[in-house]
């Protein structure tokens, strides 16, 4: 038996997929008529899988079937080829494909206009020459869009992507709205990726809560942030970065403006309750499922 097939039959959860699939879709509840539930769970985490590593392994151990969930970019390392997403991706995160929303990171572009992850995504992962979409979840709207800003004819204000990002927005007046992409706007990292201030910007101004993000290989939450960057707790968006899949850990620089939990020490997964009007947090380490952040807030 192969290394691949060896982690695939010992994923805790596998087993059960193949019935959770044939009764429910992406986004929705399985449950009794036509009802909207209460909420919904979403589970959250980029830099996920590498042939080299079983810490993969560990973090889909903590995802939950019949759960949406959103991964964060950077999915295989090193080259986001096929024969990665095949024998790296597909054995740990994989049999929760039917379940997942992905974003492409700056690997899945080594292979040119990111192929090998298109292919493996399929419609779930937006049209190839885009790769952003959007999609409900309980009651709240949820946009993914593309931060690989030099692939997809840049990020500015009036690109296609902005463009777009707008008018769905504007489609979807919903009083919560979460967005996410690979690039953090900011991290107390790297300072964050400037290049996406455009669409920061739009999102800010739709008055959306949420921004996930991975590319750190770090877990941060932020405050409640306007479009400067600065705490604004009546109209702000509260980011995360989630870059704990699997791949790897990375250190802090000095914490930059609005950052308000930090932790480079574990990798885990985001696990988010989608109220009505209401959003709870865990950050969920593979160290005994410790919970390493929780919190809760309310929508705008």
């Amino acid at each position: 038996m192969t290394r691949r097939w060896r982690r695939l039959a010992r994923l805790p959860g596998a087993v059960v997929l193949g019935a959770v699939l044939a009764a429910c879709q992406e986004g929705t509840v399985i449950g009794a008529g036509d009802e909207r539930p209460r909420s919904a769970i979403v589970l959250a985490a980029g830099d996920i899988a590498s042939c080299g590593s079983d810490r993969d392994e560990a973090t889909a151990a903590l995802l939950e079937p019949a759960a949406t969930i959103l991964a964060l970019g950077d999915l295989v390392h090193d080259k986001g080829s096929a024969q990665e997403f095949a024998d790296c991706y597909q054995p740990s995160w994989g049999p929760y494909k039917a379940f997942t929303r992905p974003t492409p990171g700056e690997h899945e572009y080594i292979e040119p206009s990111a192929r090998a992850y298109f292919e493996a995504f399929g419609g779930a992962a937006g049209s190839p020459d885009e790769g952003w979409y959007s999609f409900e979840v309980g009651s709240w709207h949820v946009i993914a869009l593309n931060s690989n800003c030099d692939f997809i004819g840049g990020c500015r204000a009036g690109s296609a992507q902005d463009q777009w990002m707008l008018r769905d927005l504007a489609a979807h007046p919903t009083r919560c709205t979460l967005a996410y992409w690979h690039h953090p706007r900011f991290s107390s990292t790297s300072g964050g990726a400037v290049q996406l201030q455009a669409l920061w910007d739009g999102l800010f101004r739709a008055g959306v809560d949420v921004v996930l993000a991975g590319h750190e290989h770090n877990y941060e939450r932020f405050a409640a942030l306007n479009d400067r960057g600065q705490p604004d707790p009546d109209r702000g968006m509260r980011q995360f970065v989630v870059g704990t899949g699997g791949f790897g850990l990375s250190a802090f620089g000095r914490p930059v403006t609005g950052s308000e939990v930090r932790d480079n020490t574990t990798f885990g997964v985001l696990r988010l309750e989608l109220g009505d009007g209401t959003y709870d947090w865990q950050f969920i380490s593979v160290d005994g499922r410790r919970v390493v952040d929780s919190g809760s807030d309310r929508c705008h």
